[in-house]
């Protein structure tokens, strides 16, 4: 650890602009992943990570625009690059040819090649690799074919509007990963490199790798010699992880971090105080966008499998309150989990403003008619009693949790919090649906982004489809599943708009999780830092981190 911390010490000084060298920089996050190989366990800090050290084919870029990092160009039918088809089955589908970049290299040396994506798609499909987004690699993907090394042809199993877009694509390296995964599929997520030994150069391909790990503690990443692009500007970035969000900014004050990352740093009441008594030193900068605030439930909790409960528990919330007492007013007001930002959004749906007698009314339909000591129980002497969970740590989440609590407690429900470190919440906890009742985190999203994973009954994590999937609610509807699959094939905005409407509906009437607001991201960053710009959207800012300089 001497090294690292050295150049930690190093460095106090240079959150307060001081006149040294500024070749390093230390970020602060509130969390430390719980895995760090790109495809298994969604989580803001490792994706923020991964985004110095490798690429996606595609994402959304600053301006929410589908463009290519790995690939060469975005497959096109208009120019012959993808090609409609009717398979064997008589099903229309379509053929998207992508080129990986000619100069893409792991950090050992080998060159990225369509190796690496066969083994990918392979590793993706295989029913325990355990990968979150396993619907994109056992369904939606029916083939991949390699023209050569660098060059390969998705063969998606219907017609798509969105052929163009591999966002979840995130290739592997077959040289070293392949030995792992053929030993035990099924133990794959629990003995992959990227856990076991994460400063293998050679498991990145990005302008900077990972070449020391702290569990816990800190990631630093240094320039990777094989990167093809734009060269980066600091010979050294830490990201250092403060579970405590007060004691991040003490970190920055004192100067041991330079800049804390809206990704996964401050929250924006703190950032509000912080900008007050030191926005002179910093330059701190709010973007709003498409992070959803929310409590999932878990639907097979007999109490919350009646919608009653759930839409009294959103009822008895003064979401208004909140946004305008602890945010300034900052962050709006969710009813579902379409931001107002996306062009999609719809106002026609139920919502819930606060009214507590109306909640009351709700849980006594329910069955919950006795008091006994400010609690409700139900004919069978059952107390109406419920589970809370969070990222400990977050002083955020946590005073919101508080007001929560006592909100609820004023129409008889008990709440417990019990919060864990977000590596232990993410890492197993919501991946293996092992939390009793409500788990309150965020979901980031990208543009006009459908909800499969969080909302269709296919993507329900369960051992035996080694936890893969983000429905941790276990929400079922077939309705929504139907109106889920045909956005995917429904390109003409007339015809999906109506659609998104009637999802947005189905999410507000049935309520699978709690909605409380949509987060503006705060970053605050020293006056020497330029070229960061913040996304708005799930894919980090990091995408572009040879762009950053210090003055």
């Amino acid at each position: 650890m001497g090294a690292v911390a050295a150049v930690l010490m190093g460095m106090t000084s240079a959150g307060a602009g001081a006149a040294t060298a500024k070749d390093e920089l230390v970020i602060g996050a509130v969390q430390f992943p719980g895995t760090f190989h790109p495809s298994i366990d969604a989580m803001a800090t490792k994706g923020y990570i991964l985004g110095m050290a490798r690429r996606p084919f595609t994402t959304f870029d600053q301006d929410w625009k589908l463009i290519c990092l790995l690939c060469t160009e975005l497959p096109s039918l208009e120019k012959g690059t993808a090609v409609e088809v009717t398979r064997s089955d008589g099903t229309r589908a379509i053929d998207a040819t992508f080129t990986i970049q000619p100069g893409a290299t792991w950090g050992d040396g080998k060159p990225v090649t369509t190796r690496d994506v066969l083994f990918t798609w392979e590793v993706g499909r295989h029913p325990l690799s355990g990968v979150t987004n396993a619907q994109l690699f056992s369904k939606d993907i029916v083939g991949i074919t390699a023209v050569d090394d660098k060059t390969f042809v998705v063969h998606w199993d219907k017609f798509r509007c969105g052929y163009d877009a591999i966002n979840d694509l995130l290739v592997l390296p077959e040289h070293l990963e392949r030995p792992v995964f053929e030993t035990d599929p099924g133990q794959y997520r629990n003995r992959t490199l990227y856990d076991t030994d994460r400063t293998n150069p050679g498991l990145y391909f990005g302008p900077y790798r990972i070449t020391r790990v702290e569990a816990g503690a800190y990631v630093v990443l240094e320039p990777n010699p094989t990167w093809w692009g734009e060269q980066p500007g600091f010979k050294r970035i830490v990201v250092r992880t403060v579970e405590n969000t007060a004691a991040m900014e003490a970190n920055l004050l004192s100067g041991e971090i330079d800049y804390v990352a809206g990704e996964v740093g401050l929250s924006i009441e703190q950032a509000l105080a912080f900008e007050k008594r030191h926005g002179q030193r910093y330059n701190v900068v709010y973007k709003p966008g498409l992070f959803y605030e929310h409590i999932d439930l878990n639907l097979d909790n007999p109490i919350l499998a009646d919608v009653r409960v759930r839409r009294a528990l959103l009822t008895a919330v003064d979401r208004e309150a909140i946004s305008r007492q602890l945010f300034g007013g900052k962050q709006s007001v969710a009813h579902t989990g379409v931001n107002p930002l996306d062009r999609f959004y719809s106002d026609d749906f139920t919502k819930y403003p606060f009214n507590q007698q109306a909640a009351v009314k709700l849980l006594e339909e329910a069955g919950w008619t006795e008091l006994r000591d400010g609690i409700r129980q139900d004919a069978s002497g059952r107390r109406l009693s419920l589970e809370f969970q969070s990222t400990a740590g977050n002083r955020t989440r946590e005073l919101v949790q508080q007001v929560l609590q006592a909100q609820w407690r004023k129409i008889g429900v008990d709440v417990r919090i019990n919060n864990q470190p977000a590596r232990v919440l993410f890492g197993e906890t919501m991946r293996e649906r092992k939390f009793p009742a409500m788990a309150m985190f965020a979901w980031l999203s990208s543009p006009e982004n459908i909800p499969r994973t969080i909302l269709h009954s296919s993507m329900i994590p369960a051992a035996d489809n080694g936890f893969s999937g983000q429905n941790y609610n276990g929400f079922r509807d077939a309705e929504a599943d139907r109106i889920i699959d045909d956005l995917e094939v429904t390109c003409a905005d007339d015809q999906a708009k109506p659609l998104w409407t009637r999802l947005q509906q189905i999410y507000a009437e049935k309520l699978p999780a709690l909605p409380l607001y949509f987060r503006s991201d705060s970053y605050i960053m020293p006056p020497w830092l330029e070229g960061v710009r913040p996304t708005g959207h799930q894919y980090p800012s990091t995408l572009w981190v040879e762009q950053w300089r210090s003055k």
